[in-house]
């Protein structure tokens, strides 16, 4: 007779009580930051086509799905603007104007939800009449890198202003963190945290977010300032100059097709470890269920639980309403 098996590790899986005592990984609504598509305009609450069930809202709505998420236990979020273009120039004026969309929102949603943590984007893309996230060359089409650490600055600093907890560089420009810091704690800011885009990447997942906040670059690309999609080691370096920088914590964009950048990140880092599971990555699943082709709700905690166990102490995604009302579905 053949020899049986002494390791049985299906003797873990045996019954539902055995599986929960030992499962590795567990998703909480702690985990989640919910990115938020903000418009002009009142009582609106316009679907993107592109993401099903995701909504871009006036500030006097947004207010209203706070209050909903709240409720299911997510306390973390994301607003984006989509800013009319008679507003945008190539120096993004409108990102550091008090009375705009975006500064007066962020300032109201912290006096009705004080508790709440909101993380501002900081990039020009959606102020800027190009459409990058650095100010661009008039004659050549370069991104300049150094003159837009001064508009980032601006920006931040009128976010902290208006009651950000987090601001998020999501620009990719070489020396931001370190500026933001400095402007930060110059105007007494040294409270207000930075979570960097450390490593984000040129990536082909990110078109209904634009088409979301009408954010697409007039003219060119964007990648000679985001990161090469073959790259891999490139994100440690990004990694230690954003530590050295002052970051309190870094993100890796997207994640599904980037877990192993997220375990390497957090292989080699202190720093609480995020990740943006982008527009792209949500709109491929929501599509597929549509059709019949997955079973959405299954698969999309089961992609949640990956970026997880890959390494992310938090995450940014779409799904996080729908994930908390599953969680408490228990």
């Amino acid at each position: 007779m053949p020899q049986l098996p002494t390791h049985r590790p299906r003797r873990n899986r045996k019954s539902q009580v055995i599986r929960d005592m030992v499962q590795e990984t567990r998703l909480t609504t702690h985990d989640f930051i919910f990115p938020l598509f903000l418009i002009e305009g009142q009582n609106q609450q316009v679907e993107v086509k592109s993401m099903p069930g995701i909504f871009r809202f006036s500030a006097d709505r947004i207010i209203d799905e706070i209050g909903q998420c709240v409720e299911l236990g997510i306390h973390t979020f994301a607003p984006f603007p989509s800013i009319n273009d008679n507003l945008k120039d190539r120096l993004a004026r409108e990102s550091a104007n008090a009375e705009g969309l975006y500064l007066k929102t962020v300032a109201d949603i912290k006096r009705q939800f004080p508790d709440v943590v909101l993380m501002t984007d900081v990039a020009m893309d959606p102020y800027s009449s190009d459409g990058h996230d650095g100010v661009v060359d008039a004659e050549s089409g370069e991104i300049l890198n150094d003159a837009t650490l001064e508009v980032l600055g601006q920006m931040a600093l009128a976010q902290a202003r208006a009651g950000a907890d987090i601001i998020g560089p999501s620009d990719m420009m070489d020396g931001r963190v370190a500026w933001i810091r400095d402007v930060l704690d110059s105007n007494a800011f040294g409270h207000v945290s930075i979570m960097s885009y450390t490593a984000k990447y040129a990536s082909a997942f990110y078109g209904p977010f634009r088409d979301a906040l009408d954010s697409a670059p007039k003219k060119g690309d964007k990648k000679s300032y985001q990161m090469n999609p073959a790259n891999r080691r490139e994100a440690l370096r990004e990694l230690a100059l954003d530590e050295a920088e002052g970051a309190d914590m870094v993100m890796v964009k997207p994640a599904l097709s980037y877990l192993d950048v997220i375990l390497d990140v957090k292989n080699h880092t202190n720093l609480p470890v995020t990740a943006y599971n982008v527009s792209g990555e949500y709109a491929m699943v929501k599509a597929a269920a549509q059709q019949g082709w997955l079973d959405g709700e299954k698969t999309m905690m089961e992609v949640l639980t990956s970026i997880k166990r890959a390494g992310a102490d938090a995450i940014l995604t779409y799904f996080a309403k729908e994930a908390a009302a599953v969680l408490r579905r228990g």
